[in-house]
């Protein structure tokens, strides 16, 4: 077992496996150092599940963790590069330094790691050693780079699939809006409770003897997310409906996809397998890759469900690049009557990361007066300003 206490080391892996390009968070890093202080692991295959269980989420992850966690723990990088030592040598990822490799016959290899080394293959392993392994963690951790900024419609098949599992653990949280009502509070309420004050006084003969203080309740507001499934998006639809389907799962969004018509898919997104959720939601709507009624599907939505309540205070998405058949007339009418009801719309137009895009003409321009935030959400960085876009509290 490495002498590393248990902060350091969650740093130091986590550093790293995000340098290679994993979604490792400093909660996780945080979850993992508490995870070792309760339980200290008492041998290699110990601290491998654990780290393990902490930092991945999903299988595709499985062989870029492999190949860091074993470069870490063969001494091929050193995990304390991240411990703030302004002295230390450059950090995991930028500058590594090479290690001669230990040879512990004691240690037990980790599940899943073969004879040590990653689970990709490394070439000339026992010949090359610690300069192989290198090479193929930099190479992993150049390829999850590129296809963080690659757009989505340049995507090979597989690559497209693995792109898809990481855009549903995306999180897409709404802010915060205070709620008419109240809870009860001991630390300085805004308002007295005067019901729970008067029930209390009947337990005392009609004498108030306490006063009860109230404070509103806030709840995270309503996420409507409106997706264009016709032809010139078929390129962006399937991941898109990835990020829909996490959404209603993990969120609570209400979905919606619409081409000529208007079709609501929360109820087939909700299942939890999420390819059972695509399949139950290509099976509800007749939507695909036609023409884009965006006057007609908007106006639906806000005669249909948004003035009974879904796009009240909500923070409502459209993914959409904005062509239209209607008349931008009333692509601007349907759009102001969603503006008077939303908190914040946000629109993601993968056109707008081309170059020289500029939405001068058409639908695009008649709805955007009535956006808050307008971004590309056309590869996977460009969805983190959609998740940021989300979070912003706004007006």
């Amino acid at each position: 077992m490495p002498d590393v206490a248990p902060g350091p080391l969650a740093v130091g892996l986590t550093t790293a496996l995000h340098r290679a390009g994993l979604p490792a968070t400093p909660d996780r890093s945080v979850g993992l150092a508490r995870a070792l202080q309760l339980v200290p692991p008492t041998d290699r295959a110990a601290l491998y599940w654990a780290c393990r269980i902490a930092l991945v989420t999903d299988r595709a992850q499985l062989p870029v963790f492999d190949a860091v966690f074993s470069a870490v723990f063969d001494g091929l990088l050193d995990p304390a590069d991240s411990r703030g030592d302004p002295t230390a040598p450059p950090a995991i990822g930028s500058e590594p330094r090479i290690r001669p490799v230990p040879h512990e016959p004691t240690l037990e290899r980790p599940p899943g790691t073969g004879s040590g080394e990653a689970d990709v293959s490394l070439p000339g392993s026992e010949g090359e050693g610690e300069e192989s392994a290198r090479e193929v963690l930099l190479a992993a951790a150049s390829t999850e780079e590129r296809l963080r900024h690659t757009s989505f419609a340049e995507l090979t098949p597989d690559e497209l699939l693995g792109v898809r599992r990481v855009v549903r653990t995306l999180v897409l949280a709404t802010p915060h809006r205070r709620s008419r009502r109240v809870r009860p509070t001991r630390h300085g309420g805004e308002r007295l409770d005067l019901r729970r004050t008067v029930r209390s006084a009947q337990r005392t003969g009609g004498d108030p003897a306490r006063l009860i203080a109230a404070r509103r309740r806030t709840a995270p507001r309503r996420l409507v997310l409106l997706c264009d499934v016709s032809g010139s998006m078929e390129a962006y639809t399937r991941v898109y409906l990835s990020l829909l389907q996490g959404a209603v799962a993990g969120a609570r969004a209400e979905a919606f996809v619409f081409s000529t018509g208007l079709t609501r898919l929360t109820r087939q997104l909700s299942v939890r397998n999420p390819d059972d959720a695509l399949a139950r939601a290509g099976a509800a709507s007749s939507e695909w890759a036609g023409g884009t009624r965006l006057a007609a599907a908007v106006g639906r939505f806000v005669a249909d469900h948004g003035r009974r309540g879904l796009a009240r205070g909500a923070v409502v998405v459209v993914l959409s690049d904005g062509w239209a058949l209607d008349d931008p007339d009333d692509v601007a009418a349907a759009m102001a009557r969603l503006r008077r009801l939303a908190h914040r719309i946000v629109w993601v137009n993968p056109r707008k990361a081309a170059p020289g895009y500029a939405p001068l003409v058409g639908g695009m321009a008649a709805a955007l007066p009535y956006v808050d935030t307008f971004v590309s959400g056309h590869s996977l960085a460009a969805l983190e300003e959609v998740v940021a876009a989300v979070a912003e509290e706004g007006r």
